[in-house]
């Protein structure tokens, strides 16, 4: 008889690889319905990921959201799943075991079947909590390996990680192809290994499309004994989320797989739904690249929903650069220059970093630390120049055990800063905070919630939680999107808005300041030198001593706060930002002369 293949819906996944934003809780109730009626899932995936912060980004409780949205389907008889982040639960980083183990018993009781749980280094370690937690709340425990390509990820490495959590006591596993990178005949390798040793184990594929292997490896996969798949619908597949029901189907159906009916009224419904919600407002916050594949990507390796914000960060930088370059007597470069020296950097910077795969938080690492690069070497700096704080925390271990060996170069760079290496269980270093949090909420006079939801929430995402709970978090949503439309000038479905990096007169003041750094925000928000500091500005003035990678300053974002930190250490030349003023991403806010070129206020 010929073997079934399931689909899981990822409808959170869809919107969170497109844009900032996930439909709010009426409208996800009101599109399930369809998507039930399409008859071809088995599983869709609700909540996880950044699920719970985005609701509170609405100003709107995201308990309510996740027990409303997964009822329709149990009572449908689809299991669903969420995704969560191992050691950093459903944070971008680490989590105290207490709050962690809290959050598998409220998302069971709030009606999520399934936890998909990852590591972005594979270190099983970080997994074992994940596990135990899950099948302890009752949940099934889906570990998801994140899947990369280089000479360390081999069929023997991944099986490695698999007996591990197999003896902890997973019940299923993932394959997250997140960059969409895995080379197909590869992954229906380690797909038979694992059905081999382990038949017992349903195996799930998730693929993102980006650059273009994904449909073929879900053939090889389902042909090795894969179980589901994952997919996307219209108008949210392909580009860089991920590929469509009906071509997947179709592509098994003739493969001779057994495959559910679908029924493409009830899909036209969801297409139709889906479009609404993006006219809505949604599609003011996403990204009309993401509706692209490149096989740009194939050779870098990044995950293709960092596109968006590596070409921001890129556009912020190209100011800056190209009047070094001018300096040196060097011609400019435009940004396509740029984003190719970029995915080169990141090909040198990773395999030197002990190949971490290209997944959060970890991606971002080594993206920021092969833009720092390319931004010092242009500027006739060295490598390695500047390595942010939570670079070096992947590279010494707090989060985890690396792939592979670190360079001798990097080595060397921590030895001279007298870095210690850490070799213990991450676990180990984050004790537990939940009696913190209770202690908090009886001060402020907060229930804990049915099932203690109210409390993992406040422990998980304390900031935005208390937005949430002041009404700050609406009126800054609210506000937020009546200026998008205000700028747009109608109702817009996928184009958002260009924002624009002010200005600033880079050639002056490097005439002015000959040597000087440009300083630049880290993020879109609120530009504070002091934190809690209302007025006139209280920026450092010039002549006050700055270090290298140290914070000088802030911009409050939507999720909290990112540090200013100057690329070279010196005396601040100039401020060009006051306290209070609204930035973008890579807005320059001052200038530093740098003490290693001798520069003299």
């Amino acid at each position: 008889m010929a073997k079934e293949i399931k689909f899981s819906l990822v409808y959170r996944d869809m919107w969170q690889s497109s844009g900032k934003y996930v439909p709010r809780v009426d409208q996800l109730e009101a599109v399930a319905p369809a998507i039930i009626a399409m008859g071809c899932f088995d599983r869709v995936e609700t909540n996880g990921g950044a699920f719970e912060q985005v609701n509170l980004l609405f100003g709107e409780n995201p308990n309510v959201a996740v027990r409303r949205w997964t009822a329709p389907f149990h009572k449908a008889g689809i299991r669903t799943h969420m995704l969560e982040r191992g050691l950093n639960a459903l944070r971008m980083n680490p989590v105290p075991a207490d709050v962690r183990e809290l959050m598998f018993k409220v998302k069971k009781a709030q009606g999520t079947d399934i936890a998909r749980s990852f590591c972005g280094l594979n270190d099983h370690r970080n997994l074992r909590g994940s596990v135990e937690f899950a099948k302890k709340a009752g949940m099934i425990s889906q570990v998801a390996l994140s899947i990369t390509n280089s000479p360390v990820h081999t069929v023997e490495y991944y099986m490695g990680v698999v007996d591990k959590v197999v003896e902890y006591g997973a019940d299923e596993i993932c394959l997250k192809d997140m960059a969409g990178i895995g080379r197909p005949t590869f992954l229906g390798l380690l797909v038979r290994d694992i059905k081999k040793k382990y038949p017992h184990i349903k195996v799930q594929y998730h693929g993102h499309t980006g650059p273009g292997f994904s449909p073929a490896s879900m053939l090889e996969v389902a042909r090795a004994g894969a179980d589901y798949l994952d997919v996307a619908v219209e108008p949210l597949s392909w580009g860089k989320v991920h590929p469509d029901v009906i071509t997947i189907r179709e592509m098994m159906r003739s493969d001779g797989f057994l495959v559910k009916d679908l029924d493409m009224d009830a899909y036209m419904e969801v297409r139709r739904l889906t479009q609404s919600f993006m006219d809505d407002f949604l599609g003011y916050w996403i990204n009309p690249a993401n509706s692209r594949m490149s096989s740009l990507l194939v050779g870098c390796g990044l995950p293709g929903g960092m596109m968006g914000s590596m070409m921001a960060d890129l556009k912020g930088f190209q100011d800056a650069i190209n009047a070094t370059q001018r300096a040196h007597g060097r011609p400019g470069m435009s940004l396509d220059t740029l984003m190719v020296k970029l995915f080169k950097e990141v090909e040198y910077v990773w395999p030197r970093l002990g190949y971490p795969p290209l997944v959060t938080p970890f991606s971002q690492y080594v993206k920021n630390t092969a833009l720092m690069n390319l931004l010092n070497m242009l500027s006739d700096k060295p490598r390695w120049s500047t390595v942010d704080k939570d670079t070096w925390g992947m590279i010494l271990g707090d989060m985890g055990r690396l792939p592979g060996p670190l360079a001798p170069e990097i080595l060397e760079l921590a030895k001279e800063k007298g870095l210690e290496f850490y070799t213990g269980n991450p676990q180990d270093r984050y004790p537990d905070e939940l009696p913190k949090f209770r202690k908090m909420m009886k001060e402020e006079g907060w229930d804990e919630g049915r099932d203690q939801e109210e409390l993992f929430e406040f422990a998980m995402h304390e900031r935005q939680y208390r937005d949430y709970r002041s009404g700050i978090a609406k009126e800054r949503f609210n506000k937020e999107l009546e200026e998008l439309k205000a700028k747009s000038g109608a109702p817009i479905v996928v184009k958002r808005p260009v924002v624009e990096v002010p200005k600033i007169n880079v050639e002056e003041y490097q005439a002015r300041y000959p040597g000087a750094v440009p300083v630049q925000a880290p993020a879109k928000g609120q530009l504070l030198w002091q934190v809690d500091v209302d007025g006139p500005s209280t920026a450092p003035v010039a002549g006050t001593a700055v270090e290298a990678g140290k914070p000088m300053g802030y911009v409050q974002t939507w999720y909290g706060m990112e540090e200013i930190v100057p690329a070279v250490s010196g005396r601040v030349a100039a401020i060009t930002g006051k306290q209070g003023d609204k930035v973008v991403k890579g807005e320059i806010v001052g200038f530093v002369n740098n003490e290693n070129q001798g520069v003299v206020l």
